[in-house]
This record gives C-alpha cells, sequence and structure tokens, in this order.
C-alpha cells in the first residue's frame, strides 16, 4: 500500500466550501456515490464495497471490506483557521481484532478518514492525518504508516470499547498537523474514505455518517 496517499489524494471531486460555523463535506446520497470515484489500492485483490442508507439521524455510508482496499475522495477546500475541528460519526460492525495495525501486514482498519494538505508537486510529496477507527489499539494511539511517514494514524475510536456502537468524535485537524507533521496549515485540499483489509485478508464492516469541519 505504498501508493495509498496517491490514491486518496487524487482529484476525485471538487467543491467550493464556503464560509460557515459548520462545513458538511459528505451528504451520503445515491447521487454523490455516483459521483465520486472509487479507487482500488495497487496490489489489493478487491474493492471495498460501498453503498448508502439512512436511518433516525439522516444518511450514511455502508462499507464492506473483504480481503480489500479501496477508498472514497472527495477535494475540498476548508479553511482550518475558522473551522478546524473535524467531526465524525461512526460505527464499526464487524472488527479486525488480532492484528497489528502499526505494521506492513496489519495495517487495516475497518473504517479511517483521511485529511489532506498538498505539500508538492506531486501526490507522494502530500501530507495526511488518517483518523482511525482501531480493532486493536486504545484511544490517542499514535504511529506513522509503516508505508510513508507521510501520513499518521491517529486513533479516534477502538471497538475494545465500542464494538458495534455508533460514536461521534472530534479532532483538531490544524492542531494535528502541527503536532505531527511540524506544519501551520491555514487551508485542508482534501478529505478520503476508506475501509480496507487487503494486508490482514479479513472482512471488516463500518458505517460513516455525518462528517463535518466546526469552529469548536
Amino acid at each position: 500500500m505504498k501508493i495509498i496517499l496517491k490514491l486518496l489524494i487524487s482529484l476525485f471531486l471538487f467543491t467550493e466550501i464556503g464560509v460557515a460555523s459548520e462545513i458538511k463535506v459528505f451528504e451520503f446520497t445515491e447521487a454523490e456515490l455516483s459521483q465520486l470515484e472509487v479507487r482500488k489500492v495497487r496490489g489489493a485483490d478487491n474493492k471495498t464495497n460501498y453503498s448508502v442508507g439512512s436511518n433516525e439521524n439522516g444518511n450514511f455510508l455502508k462499507s464492506v471490506a473483504d480481503n480489500a482496499a479501496s477508498g472514497l475522495g472527495k477535494e475540498v477546500k476548508i479553511d482550518l483557521n475558522k473551522t478546524p475541528f473535524i467531526n465524525i460519526t461512526w460505527k464499526v460492525e464487524k472488527d479486525l481484532s488480532g492484528i497489528k495495525e502499526n505494521t506492513k501486514k496489519g495495517h487495516d482498519f475497518a473504517a479511517r478518514v483521511f485529511a489532506v494538505k498538498k505539500t508538492g508537486a506531486t501526490p507522494l510529496s502530500n501530507r495526511a492525518i488518517n483518523y482511525v477507527f482501531s480493532s486493536n489499539n486504545e484511544i490517542g494511539f499514535i504511529s506513522p504508516s509503516p508505508y510513508t511517514k507521510k501520513s499518521i494514524d491517529n486513533v479516534l475510536s477502538t471497538t475494545k470499547n465500542n464494538l458495534n456502537q455508533w460514536v461521534t468524535v472530534k479532532a483538531n485537524v490544524k492542531e494535528d498537523f502541527k503536532k505531527f507533521h511540524n506544519l501551520d496549515v491555514n487551508e485542508l485540499d482534501g478529505l478520503a474514505i476508506m475501509s480496507d483489509t487487503d494486508n490482514s485478508k479479513m472482512k471488516a464492516i463500518a458505517y460513516f455518517q455525518n462528517i463535518y469541519f466546526s469552529a469548536n
């Protein structure tokens, strides 16, 4: 998965984001899903299956990764000086218990959201914070990707505490880029969602809902 960062920061769809106290990134509708390109990670046997649904709290995205790895990406412009906090509601129905997520053979997550900043002429030169729903580590566990130090894994949720339960989390993206990449980032360039199991060859099922940026 050495090209995972390149995959996730390809220009799937460009969206202009206006000034607001809350910036919603995904609608999770059939129309949106048809516009977002699904890209399989090189070397993966299968693509992750993505579908949309709804519950009493609105639309959601369901991912099923069975020995699979592919991502959904959107290029967005987020003013991190005004709305630095990413908010994610998600759930992992079937996790990946027993793998070592900070190794190449175990670098899979049932649910992850990449925040991407362009820092060079090519996708591989860019930096990312990978917010993950871990199956094995504790909340607050931080580790560089075993494939590239330009992507940092940051555990916001764990199935040790919340298996098959909806969880809402928040992180300060601007502060995280400074802390983990030593970058003063004023504007975010992209966001991507992925469920992947191509290294562990296992099966994961997850859900994403209500992903947005806020002032606090």
